[in-house]
Order: C-alpha cells, then sequence, then structure tokens
C-alpha cells in the first residue's frame, strides 16, 4: 500500500493497472473459475479506483451481473489505505469476510489485514452467560438445551460470534440472556474485560487495514457511539456502502430515538431481581416496580385498537395516552429516586439506575425535544413525533424528518473517499431521490448497465383484467391470475406481497388449489421458518413455491432453474398511514415539491427494482416476471415504472407466458 495514494488530489491512474487486472489474461481470469472479463466492471473498478486517489465522493449503480463487489475490493485492497466497508446485512457481511475478501487478496496476493466487527449483541458476554448458568431462570426445555450448546460453544471459540453457533438459532431468546447491551456492560469494571469478545473485536478492527461492518452497526456508532466505529472513522481512508439504497431508512431508525413499554418492564425486572439479591432490606421492591408496570401498561392500553401508528397531532386531546404517560414519568421518578439510594449496594443496582435515568430523559424529550439533546442533533421542528402500539407494547418514536444534515455532519472534517454502491439507487438513470435523501448533492454519480441480456432472457408479464388493488377481491385476483402460470413454470415462483396479510391469504388460497389440482409443489410462507432455511428448502426442492413479504424483495440470489417465476402483487407504494412519510411529503409540498412525483413514486421504483431483480440471477438464467397491479398500464407514471425496470419483451397474454415456459423445458430437455 503505497502512501502516495492518500495525498490529496493525486492523479493515481491506476487505469492501466485496472485494465490488466480484469483483463483476459490478468490476476482474476487466471485464478477465478469461471471468470469472464465485463466492460462495465472494469469501467465500475477504474472509477473506484480514480475515487480513491483523489479522495473523493462517487455513487455507482451497477446493475445485477456487473460484479460490483469484485469492482470495488479490487481497488480497495490495493489502494484504498484503511478501509471501512459496509453492508446491508449480517448475511452479507459474513459472505464479504468469508468468502469474496479471501479470493481477492488471494488472488491480488495483496498484504492486507481483515477484521469483521458486528453489533456487541452479536457477541457472547462471559459475565451474563456466568449469571444465566448461576440463576436457572429459564422456563422451556429447549432454552436450556440451546444454553448448554451455547457454554460448549463459549470453551472452544475465539471469536464469540453467536453466527458460529447455527444449532442455536438467532432468534431464539436465550441469546438476550448471554449478550450484553450498552446498558447492561460493566465495562472495564469488568472481571472478564481482558476475555471480552466485543473488545477484542473491536481492538481487532482498530488494527485491520479492512474493516467489514454493517448499515446498522455504522450508524448505531454514529448516533450511540456505542460500537467501536467512532475510533475506526478518523483513521479511514476509504469508505464504501454496498447495498446503499438502504442507508436512507437505516440512518432514519437511528438518528431518530424510540422508547418502547417492552423496555420499561425489562428495567422493573431487573430491578425486582438485583434489589432482592443485594439490597433486599432496602425497599420493598415488589410495591416499588409495580406503579411502573401498570403505567406503562395502562399507556398500551390507552389504544384498545391491535395495531395502532399515529403522530402526536393525530392523538385526540382527551385520549387517555396523554395522563397515561404523565402518571409513568411520575412512577420512574420514585422508582429512580430509591434506585438513587441503593445504587452503592452492587454494580448491577447502579446500572439500574443508570437506566432508568436513560429511559426518563428519553420520555421527557418525546414530548419537548431538547434542540441540543445529543450531538449531531437538529432542531426540533425537523422531528416527527409518533407512537406505535403493537399487540402488547407501545413504542414512542422522534424520527427526523431529513437524515442529510446529520449525515453531512459525519461527512465533515478529515477528507476521504466515500463510495455508494448498488444495484438500484437510481430511477431511469437519475440518482435525484437517493441525493436529496442522503445529502450528496453536486457528488458524480455513474451507471453501469447490467450485461444481461433481459429481452432474450425475461418477459414481464402484466395481466389483463386486474380489479383495482384497493378492491376487496384483489388478493383472490392475484392468486387466480398467477395460478395458470405457476403451472407453466412447474411451480420454480417466488410470490412478492407487499403486506404481511396478503401473505397469509395467497398461502391460504394456493395451498387449497394445489391440493384440488393435484399440483405437487412444495409451499413455502415467510414466518413458517427463519429466511435462510426457507431459501435452503425452496432451492433444494427444485419446484417450490415460496410466499414472503418485504424481506424477501432483496438480498436473496437464487440461480438457476430452481426460480423461473416472480410474481408481485402491487406496486410498493409505503402505507399512506405512516406518519414519517406524511410529514415528509407536507415538508416537501411547502417548498412546492410534489410528494408523490418526488418521493413516493421513487421509493416505490426502487423497491420494486429490488423485487424484480430476483429473476435473472445470471447469463443463462431465464424466467418471467409478473406484475400483477394494473396501475402499470392505467395510469400516467406507470411508464416511467416499466421504463426504470430492466427490459424484458412485455406481454399482456397469458398464452405468450405459457409458450415461453413450454419451449424452456423443451430446451432443457434437450440440454440432457
Amino acid at each position: 500500500m503505497t502512501e502516495s495514494t492518500l495525498v490529496p488530489g493525486a492523479k493515481g491512474t491506476h487505469d492501466d493497472e485496472v485494465e490488466h487486472i480484469f483483463g483476459l489474461t490478468g490476476a482474476l481470469s487466471a485464478s477465478i473459475n469461471g471468470y469472464r472479463p465485463r466492460q462495465a466492471q472494469t469501467e465500475m473498478a477504474k472509477a473506484i479506483a480514480d475515487a480513491i486517489s483523489g479522495q473523493k465522493t462517487l455513487l455507482a449503480e451497477a446493475g445485477t451481473g456487473t460484479g460490483k463487489t469484485y469492482a470495488y475490493l479490487t481497488p480497495a485492497l490495493l489502494w484504498g489505505g484503511k478501509v471501512i466497508i459496509s453492508t446491508g446485512t449480517k448475511n452479507l457481511q459474513d459472505q464479504l469476510f468469508l468468502r469474496d475478501i479471501p479470493t481477492i487478496k488471494k488472488v491480488l496476493k495483496a498484504p492486507v489485514s481483515v477484521a469483521l466487527l458486528k453489533g456487541r449483541a452479536n457477541y457472547l458476554c462471559h459475565f451474563h452467560l456466568e449469571r444465566t448458568l448461576q440463576n436457572g431462570r429459564l422456563t422451556s426445555r429447549e432454552d436450556v438445551g440451546y444454553l448448554r450448546d451455547i457454554s460448549r460453544f463459549m470453551k472452544t471459540t475465539s471469536s464469540g460470534d453467536k453466527a458460529e453457533l447455527a444449532r442455536v438459532p438467532e432468534t431464539a431468546s436465550v441469546w438476550n440472556l448471554v449478550t450484553s447491551t450498552k446498558d447492561t456492560c460493566m465495562g472495564s469494571e469488568c472481571q472478564y474485560y481482558q476475555d471480552c469478545f466485543v473488545m477484542k473485536a473491536r481492538k481487532e478492527a482498530q488494527q485491520a487495514d479492512v474493516v467489514v461492518v454493517n448499515h446498522h452497526l455504522f450508524f448505531a456508532d454514529v448516533a450511540l457511539k456505542d460500537t467501536g466505529i467512532a475510533e475506526l472513522l478518523p483513521s479511514a481512508n476509504t469508505v464504501i456502502f454496498d447495498e446503499a439504497h438502504q442507508l436512507p431508512d437505516t440512518a432514519t431508525l437511528f438518528f431518530g430515538e424510540t422508547i418502547s413499554t417492552s423496555q420499561i418492564l425489562e428495567l422493573c425486572r431487573d430491578v425486582l431481581a438485583e434489589g432482592l439479591s443485594h439490597a433486599r432490606d432496602g425497599a420493598e421492591w415488589a410495591k416499588l416496580v409495580a406503579p411502573v408496570e401498570r403505567a406503562a401498561r395502562d399507556l398500551r392500553l390507552a389504544f384498545p385498537q391491535d395495531v395502532v401508528r399515529l403522530s402526536l397531532s393525530q392523538i385526540a386531546p382527551s385520549s387517555e395516552f396523554f395522563p397515561s404517560l404523565d402518571k409513568l414519568k411520575d412512577t420512574m421518578d420514585d422508582l429512580i429516586a430509591v434506585l438513587e439510594k441503593q445504587a452503592e449496594r452492587a454494580e448491577t443496582i447502579e446500572q439500574c439506575r443508570v437506566r432508568a435515568i436513560d429511559l426518563q430523559t428519553k420520555i421527557d424529550d418525546w414530548k419537548e425535544p431538547e434542540p441540543n439533546a445529543k450531538a449531531g442533533a437538529v432542531p426540533k421542528a425537523d422531528y416527527v413525533l409518533w407512537v406505535e402500539a403493537f399487540s402488547t407494547s407501545l413504542q414512542l418514536h422522534r424520527t427526523p424528518l431529513s437524515i442529510a444534515p446529520i449525515f453531512n455532519k459525519q461527512r465533515e472534517g478529515v477528507p476521504r473517499t466515500w463510495i455508494f454502491t448498488s444495484a438500484t439507487m437510481a430511477v431511469k438513470n437519475d440518482f435525484a431521490h437517493f441525493v436529496s435523501q442522503m445529502g450528496l448533492w453536486n457528488e458524480p454519480a455513474r451507471t453501469w448497465p447490467s450485461p444481461f441480456n433481459y429481452a432474450e432472457q425475461g418477459i414481464l408479464y402484466v395481466p389483463e383484467g386486474m380489479p383495482q388493488p384497493n378492491s376487496r377481491e384483489y388478493t383472490d385476483a392475484v392468486v387466480d391470475a398467477a395460478l395458470p402460470v405457476i403451472e407453466a413454470a412447474g411451480g420454480r415462483t417466488f410470490m412478492l406481497c407487499t403486506t404481511i396479510k396478503a401473505v397469509k391469504h395467497c398461502a391460504e388460497r394456493l395451498r387449497e388449489e394445489f391440493e384440488k389440482r393435484h399440483l405437487n409443489f412444495p409451499l413455502f410462507v415467510q414466518g413458517d421458518a427463519g429466511r435462510t432455511e426457507l431459501l435452503d428448502r425452496f432451492r433444494a426442492a427444485g419446484n417450490g413455491v415460496l410466499i414472503g413479504s418485504q424481506s424477501f424483495w432483496e438480498g436473496v440470489d437464487v440461480r438457476g432453474d430452481a426460480l423461473s417465476l416472480v410474481v408481485i402483487d402491487k406496486l410498493p407504494f409505503s402505507p399512506p398511514d405512516d406518519p414519517v412519510l406524511a410529514a415528509r411529503i407536507e415538508a416537501m409540498e411547502k417548498k412546492g415539491l410534489n410528494g408523490f412525483v418526488h418521493h413516493q413514486l421513487p421509493e416505490a421504483i426502487i423497491n420494486l427494482k429490488q423485487g424484480a431483480g430476483r429473476l435473472i440471477r445470471d447469463e443463462l438464467d431465464k424466467g418471467v416476471l409478473m406484475l400483477c397491479d394494473p396501475r402499470l398500464i392505467s395510469k400516467p407514471y406507470g411508464k416511467r415504472i416499466w421504463q426504470s425496470l430492466p427490459a424484458f419483451t412485455r406481454t399482456r397474454e397469458l398464452t405468450v407466458v405459457q409458450d415461453f415456459f413450454k419451449n424452456l423445458a423443451v430446451v432443457k430437455l434437450q440440454e440432457k
């Protein structure tokens, strides 16, 4: 790694080297099975190398099949200096760390050290594991078995990363008892501090040349200063965001603030346990926490409906919500007063005191946010206050209207390279929507099209005679229209729905219809198992039908014959009852912009491009994308939508689609 590449403005023209590495006789062709040079990949790698040598920002959209991972890893490992790579999910993070980076590192013989850094909830905590083993507070037999597995794992693991222990599902509740949070970590006071997996991972990350993180971690750190990136960022020369289209949502999540009644109930549970363990004579602990628990539950009961999303201004002034919130604050004050007196009796009681004060402050801020409540905060007028009720809990949210000012603040200071890359950031080569969300005005943006021949490889099918998407019978009409296509495809279908309700309804209907028609297509439904397990089973079946909502629209890669049909029920517009969306649209309309054209439409298009991107994953894939929503044809904006999708051959006739699958089957037979 040469020092000259870190000089601001140095004209590090690496074009010839990039050409050679990615060319026919280059290192990638020589070392990677099945590698073929692609013009778009080479051009993208050059643009990234140029941004790195000039310490510039670059927005790089690369269509599916461009090979964007190698296009950014090659210049990053060779000339990037200290590099932070942030990706959309923990799965992608593991894939980069375990597969892609080692491959490129070996091919280029790059002498770089690489570290993986996740949020603290992913690492086993010695202290909490020991306490859980001693307490024996586990209720289910399953958890007892999992705890035994975790205890064995602790003796052999060097990283403490729970992803390595596949036997215990990531969603198992026992993990909460054997990992730490920012609130429950003892820090350097802990007797296991020297062996702590979180500290070890952070130390490795500080010393490594390349660190792989995920967006959640990156922004949690910027907001909470609790993930180890605060120490990493100052020394980083290059920051690369892969799956960058997810950044606006992730950043919004973390630059906002959320308090949940379940956090308060959890605090009460811990106060009771620690009080009885360490200060039994200090207070009547059960009597102390009972009013707080009652107030938290009453706050949830202020809304009788099952699921509620309301902005503060939409809550009726006469609602029980306001007196319940005041009552919660009063009971929290009483709790804190006792914890103040008893805190010195045990470190764990002191921790409860800190947590209680933190929650109380957040509740106070929620009603009257302090403009300077935390670093990077924006004036209170720029936040949306809203509540969200679930079956047993209520959340108070404070969400920024725009993350652009906060994110720009993070990018100030030391000059460094910022790369934003994804297959879906632009709408018909126009980056305006992403740019305005992230505040990346006047930064260079480039698009490289997919190398796939979409017109030959796929068909976009919009069925005739569909009812309006808001009509009662719409989901049934989707199933009716999709059935003959699923049959023609021989299963091998993703059915992507915009709501969980539609997922359930489609699953019920298809189960009945398959039975009635004696169709032997295994059905895989989101929620029946974890995402990874469902996908593995779907791939293995070879003729399955998988029904899912948002989590299957992106980051899912099924190549080859197992997937030949993607059915999308509706255009993925955000639900109109979303208080944050409503506030953002109102703010845009005050500036004379059209909320639908400038926000909802581009958002839906980017989401739809992700869903459509599941179909064709390599040069040999063939298939049909079936969009059931009639607005694609009937509305003036429909044209803008389908022009942003891959250039499939388009049809409205079922017979064309059925013939396509027949021909495909004939070709497959001939190949055999």
